[in-house]
């Protein structure tokens, strides 16, 4: 009786066994103080200042006071550094899941906690999309997302669909929101550059036969809000509850399609000035600040390094028994062709 032939598992490209802490770590290196923690570290710091585009192996390596060819013993290209970036950026601690289960308010603390992270980093907006999600944080987050759901009874592509429907909301929101500040920077601070003081000229420039339906809110001072026609609803909030509200009409007709009945009713829906969703914003920005939170985190993140060092090594050993086997059963076969011979 033989074993059963065993494969290796396919390695992982340099840039994901990077993230995922089991590429190998260089040997010998000039100076030891440096680290790819460290390279990575600097990266953010920079990129949270000066954006994606102050971004650069000369400038990393610059700031740690090391060469740029020091770098590369390290992260072998800026692609690699940019997941690493992205991986330290969304390496947080999400907000707890609710006992009992309540899958809408998880998942507006879902969006509006991605959206703060997007809104602290907003140079990850910047970093191309080229994929599902394969790296260690931000398969947590995607996690994070699918617990909110796990009370519905979506099935597991209409559970992805909904984490990237809400995720890519957070993430325009956090776009608009930059390019809208740095708008108002670029002027010199002066908020009338989005608009408000031109509502008077707005009013001679938009009439009622080119622009009949945009007309009445220019007059009214609802497109471009001024001390006197305040706009009342915080758009992203609003936004955020009307998505919510297709999903839970989804959600609540659900179990009747999967029976072949007529969808059910949409039921109740919240609204951009319930409680919860302040309480929501409030949750997110204390959680993400808790210095107990951030004491656990360190905490969680040492413990997952061992673990990573101890499967590595695992992996190490089983293959070093795989290889033993197969090279024993060579051996064990050219015995028996030269028995063969002999006879």
């Amino acid at each position: 009786m033989t074993d059963t032939p065993e494969t290796d598992l396919p390695e992982l490209p340099p840039q994901l066994a990077l993230a995922w802490g089991v590429a190998e770590r260089p040997e010998r290196v000039p100076r030891r103080e440096l680290s790819i923690e460290r390279i990575v570290e600097a990266a953010v710091e920079i990129a949270d200042a000066e954006g994606l585009a102050g971004v650069s192996m000369a400038r990393v390596a610059k700031s740690l006071g090391f060469t740029t060819m020091s770098l590369y013993r390290y992260v072998t290209s800026k692609d690699d550094l940019l997941l690493l970036m992205q991986e330290l950026a969304l390496d947080v601690e999400f907000p707890p899941a609710h006992e009992p289960a309540d899958w809408r308010a998880e998942l507006r603390e879902w969006a509006l906690f991605t959206l703060a992270i997007y809104r602290q980093h907003s140079w990850i907006i910047d970093v191309p999309v080229t994929g599902a999600p394969m790296t260690p944080s931000n398969l947590l987050a995607l996690d994070k997302g699918l617990r909110a759901l796990r009370s519905t009874p979506l099935a597991d592509d209409e559970k992805i669909a909904t984490i990237l429907l809400t995720s890519g909301y957070s993430r325009n929101a956090a776009h608009l929101g930059r390019d809208l500040d740095k708008a108002v920077a670029d002027a010199g601070g002066d908020d009338g550059v989005l608009g408000p003081e031109f509502g008077d000229t707005l009013r001679h420039l938009v009439d009622e036969v080119r622009f009949p339906y945009l007309r009445p809110l220019v007059e009214r001072g609802s497109y471009v809000p001024t001390d006197e026609g305040l706009n009342q609803i915080d758009d992203v909030e609003w936004g955020l509850e009307r998505l919510l509200d297709g999903v839970a009409a989804y959600v609540e007709q659900k179990p009747a399609v999967a029976a072949g009945e007529a969808p059910a009713g949409t039921g109740g829906t919240a609204h951009a000035t319930d409680p919860d969703v302040a309480d929501a914003t409030s949750l997110v920005g204390l959680y993400a600040s808790d210095a107990r939170v951030k004491k656990a985190a360190a905490k969680r993140k040492e413990a997952d390094k061992r673990v990573r060092e101890a499967q590595k090594k695992v992996r190490e050993l089983e293959k070093a028994a795989r290889d033993a086997r197969k090279a024993e059963a060579e051996v064990a076969k050219a015995a028996a062709e030269r028995a063969r011979d002999t006879d």
